[in-house]
């Protein structure tokens, strides 16, 4: 029984190396000596095991290549994120910027300096590929409602697009063709026009009220010349105040008016009893705080006074709900008339009671151009009264 050969460990069962250059003998016949033992020549490897050659096999697989100059980091070993960026863009401290560096400084000229921004260009469609505006928005201006409103239509199913139901006010359309409420085709969007009203007491600010109690709608059919289109108020005033109340077929006019953020000045004329002064009434410059509700500035004056029952004239710009009232009231005075006399520029001078009058489209297009730019807003609340 032949037991297998040992291997350079001792332990059985380990095969020989095979190597050419250990096995090949002299011209002699004496077996040349061992690559380990050879003495190292200048620049030959260490000793140990033998350099396999370049292409030569060993079990199957080819033996490595030899050693070659440091490759350039793998990907895994670069910097990343913010560092890798740098790196690629900012040359090191003191060095400069060289010609044949593998990549180029973005947003630099050769000579090192930021590279001329280019001309504006004209507005671009939206990002999506679609061109034009939200239906909310092209109905409010045609006059079907307010945006608000508009949005109830459409959660209600009542809004089509070429007998398509409108499932959400944010869709996009170039103009209203095919467009429809209550199967009622829209058409396209009229001229803005603005009336001037003299809201009588005892009437609600709103299209239909459920108790039944009139609107000011019974009164504008006598009002309003037969071909006016459909009209909406601008803000609210409550059952028993009376005066100028704005209406305008426009829908985007009328939510800018409303905001408080274009500081249009709402001015009001107050029936009052009760004791006040001069001096008092000038502290609401600086605004009131009332049960946790901050108002803003108000001017106030007295016009005249007889005995303890006074006329006041308030001008502010926010027009919260009941605002006149409640401060007039925080001040220990009672209001047994309240009417408004003017909404920005437009005034209610000797309109009758119950009357309305249209305002010259100049003066309209000329407001407009007045009004601050502000973002639409998102959540169309339902307007309050204001007073």
């Amino acid at each position: 029984m032949t037991l297998p050969p040992k291997g350079r460990s001792g332990r059985p069962g380990r095969p020989a190396a095979s190597n050419k250059a250990a096995s090949t003998r002299r011209p002699d016949g004496k077996p040349a000596p061992r690559a380990d033992r050879a003495a190292p020549r200048d620049g030959a490897k260490p000793a140990g095991k033998p350099a396999a050659r370049p292409g030569t096999k060993i079990e199957g697989k080819l033996s490595p290549k030899p050693a070659s100059p440091k490759p350039a980091a793998r990907r895994d070993d670069r910097p990343s994120g913010m560092a890798q960026a740098r790196s690629l863009t900012q040359p090191r401290v003191g060095e400069r910027p060289k010609g044949d560096r593998p990549f180029k400084i973005a947003n630099r000229t050769p000579a090192g300096k930021p590279a001329a921004r280019p001309a504006p260009t004209p507005a671009q469609p939206r990002e999506d590929g679609r061109e034009g505006e939200r239906i909310a928005k092209l109905l409010a201006r045609a006059g079907v409602a307010s945006r608000r409103e508009v949005e109830r239509l459409i959660t209600e199913g009542r809004v089509r697009l070429n007998d398509e139901l409108v499932t959400t006010p944010a869709t996009i359309l170039k103009n209203l063709k095919g467009v429809s409420v209550d199967g009622r085709l829209i058409a396209a969007a009229a001229p803005t026009r603005v009336f001037r009203f003299h809201k009588p007491a005892g009437l609600i600010t709103a299209e239909r009220d459920p108790s039944g109690r009139p609107t000011i709608y019974n009164a504008l059919r006598n009002a309003l010349p037969p071909e006016t289109p459909r009209v909406m108020p601008v803000g609210r005033l409550d059952l028993n105040t009376e005066g100028l109340l704005l209406l305008t077929n426009d829908g985007e006019l009328k939510r800018a008016l409303e905001l408080p953020a274009t500081g249009i000045p709402r001015t009001y004329r107050a029936r009052t009893f009760g004791d006040i002064s001069q001096d008092r009434l000038e502290e609401l410059i600086e605004g009131i705080e009332i049960e946790g509700v901050r108002y803003g500035q108000i001017d106030a004056n007295m016009e005249r006074r007889t005995g303890r029952n006074q006329w006041i004239e308030m001008t502010l710009t926010e027009g919260k709900n009941r605002e006149v009232r409640r401060v007039l009231e925080h001040l220990g005075l009672q209001v047994s008339r309240l009417l408004r006399i003017a909404y920005g520029p437009f005034e209610l001078a000797d309109l009758p009671r119950g009357g309305a009058e249209e305002v010259p489209q100049v003066l309209v297009e000329r407001f407009r151009k007045t009004l601050k730019t502000s973002p639409a807003p998102t959540n169309f609340a339902q307007p309050k009264s204001e007073n």
